[in-house]
């Protein structure tokens, strides 16, 4: 009896196992293509329909890919294994499927076994597409995996163990044109590795640990990542062929200084953010600025024109460096240049940083305006340190649409426009003293600005007057006082409004009747009452949440009726009395 006793809980345990046990799903087939995804598999499928040609086996158990005769796999052109345990592939396997063309085996345990995996590897000769990622390899097994495949165009080797890429590594895979090598810790390419590659046109190294790209010679590429390396030195060779490069991310490295691109005339994307970038100014580059030591240094000794050649690029991301200087003179070089983003740097007075010639700043134009004009339509300075925009900076781009300006110390100056779309002269700002004020009025093209986080108490009358913006971000101006002229001008053309996580009681927050505006936040303020200018805006979205509101005013809900599509209205003290603008 003791015995049976002791056995029992043993014997229940195992049936609950078997019964929480996840029975395999059935797998999903058409004709040609039989998903077995996440089933539980073990082993690999024995028995499919004739003619299947895309096999998808990811997310199981499966741990060898060898010895077992394969009825019906002949016509297989894909197939994906992916995130399985898969250590050992035999030739037998591999020979009857002849027709195959992409293999996907990231996520796997390809590391071992690998010298005779590498020899199975051989008979994949129309192999177009593979996937090795993610199966601890090191440099000399991804190289010993790709040494007899001919036919390969796209080769994804990330996530893996690679240190280097010696010289040959590619000498079998003449036809590559996409090659991720991304996440390893890869910190050498030795000279003439991508030199048979001349089809290559897409090249992934984010994530290793590359300090220095010398004699970059690849002119075929049109896309190439290097971000999140250690690079403190980018050259390209200055050879008469030019490069097809379209995009270059170098973000997220120790770059010092732009880098070098001589030849790079159909660049269109150029990301150096997050990099220890100081000055854009020719000749300012000195070697004992490196940490390390590169025989290329000599050459910095010369004038640098880094950006002469960059006709093309279009959109030019410099965010999160340690520029101080703003030289429109380098960015009018960039003569395809919309979208250009200097945030998170340590800009301060524009004016002063534009003047080549050690002038004050001032009113007048520094420079003519044709030497300096950008043509670019977006523009981010948030998170600077800037006090002023002096009245010649909008001149200098008569094509902006949007400016980010968050996160800075600028006060909007005061326009007298009480005509609503007069004539502005050349007289009718009144600057605060010492010209401490930006002027954003009379900027015709602006459509979209941001002034958020810039300590804003109070907004002058007619401070966007002639600016016909569709969107406007006051928020995070804690105290804003905005009387009811201060948005003036803008009645006709403004559909967005941000006035969030200001603190504004009701005699800050006054608005003009904005005939067009659809969205607005006015979301941490202490309203009691909402603003009456409202009652007549079409509005569609409308977030007022933590403030004071015992209740929403029947009359401006009626006139919002057929337009208002959402209300975020948490955080008030509604009175559970005055309930009835629910109905409405």
């Amino acid at each position: 009896g003791c015995l049976l006793l002791w056995l029992l809980p043993s014997v229940l345990r195992a049936q609950s196992s078997e019964e929480a046990r996840p029975r395999s799903m059935p797998c999903q087939q058409s004709p040609a293509k039989v998903s077995c995804k996440g089933v539980g598999l073990r082993k690999f499928p024995k028995e499919l329909g004739q003619g299947v040609k895309y096999l998808e086996l990811s997310n199981n158990f499966i741990q060898n890919l060898s010895g077992s005769y394969l009825p019906g796999f002949g016509q297989l052109e894909y197939l994906d294994m992916c995130f399985n345990q898969l250590e050992a592939v035999s030739a037998t396997t591999l020979a009857q499927l002849p027709r195959l063309r992409s293999l996907l085996l990231g996520s796997n345990h390809l590391d071992r076994n690998y010298y005779a995996n590498g020899q199975a590897f051989r008979l994949l000769r129309n192999i177009e597409v593979l996937d090795l990622s993610a199966n601890n390899l090191e440099s000399h097994m991804a190289g010993w995996y790709i040494s007899n495949l001919t036919r390969l165009r796209v080769l994804d080797l990330s996530r893996n163990k690679m240190t280097r890429l010696p010289v040959g590594i590619f000498w079998s895979t003449p036809r590559l044109r996409e090659l991720d090598l991304s996440n390893n810790y890869i910190m050498e390419i030795e000279e003439g590795a991508f030199e048979a590659l001349e089809l290559l046109e897409v090249v992934n190294l984010a994530l290793n640990s590359l300090h220095c790209i010398s004699g970059f010679s690849l002119t075929q590429l049109r896309v190439l990542n290097l971000s999140h390396n250690a690079l403190e030195l980018f050259v390209s060779e200055e050879g008469a062929e030019p490069y097809l490069l379209q995009v270059l991310d170098l973000s997220h490295n120790r770059l010092l200084y732009f880098p070098e691109l001589p030849k790079a005339h159909y660049l269109t994307h150029l990301n150096l953010s997050n990099n220890l970038i100081a000055s854009l100014l020719p000749g300012s580059h000195h070697p004992g600025e490196f940490v390390l030591r590169y025989t290329e240094m000599a050459r910095f000794n010369r004038t640098l024109h880094t950006a002469a050649g960059l006709t093309h690029v279009a959109d030019l991301d410099l965010s999160n460096n340690r520029l101080q200087l703003f030289p429109f003179t380098f960015f009018h070089s960039l003569g395809s240049l919309q979208s250009l983003s200097l945030a998170m740097n340590c800009l301060q007075d524009i004016a002063r940083e534009s003047l080549t010639d050690g002038m004050e700043p001032s009113d007048h134009l520094p420079m003519p305006l044709e030497h300096a004009t950008l043509s670019v339509r977006s523009l981010d300075l948030h998170s600077n340190a800037i006090h002023v925009l002096p009245r010649w900076f909008f001149d200098y781009l008569p094509q902006l649409e949007t400016i980010d300006l968050g996160s800075n110390s600028l006060q909007p100056c005061e326009s007298q426009g009480s005509d609503r779309g007069g004539n502005l002269g050349e007289g009718s700002h009144v600057p605060a003293p010492g010209g401490t004020c930006t002027p954003f009025y009379n900027v015709p093209r602006l459509k979209h600005l941001s002034l958020c986080k810039n300590n804003i108490t109070r907004l002058q009358p007619y401070a966007f007057n002639q600016t016909s913006l569709l969107s406007l971000d006051l928020s995070g101006n804690k105290g804003l006082f905005m009387p009811k002229e201060a948005l003036g001008g803008l009645e006709l053309s403004l559909q967005k409004l941000s006035l969030r996580g200001n603190q504004m009681d009701n005699s800050k927050a006054e608005l003009p009747c904005l005939d067009t505006l659809k969205v607005l936040d006015l979301s941490g303020n202490n309203l009691s009452l909402l603003p009456t200018g409202l009652f007549c805006s079409p509005l569609e979205s409308l977030d007022v949440r933590n403030n004071n509101l015992l209740t929403l005013e029947k009359l401006a809900l009626v006139s919002w009726s057929h337009s208002l599509k959402d209300v975020s209205i948490a955080g008030n003290p509604f009175s559970c009395c005055s309930l009835a603008w629910l109905d409405t």
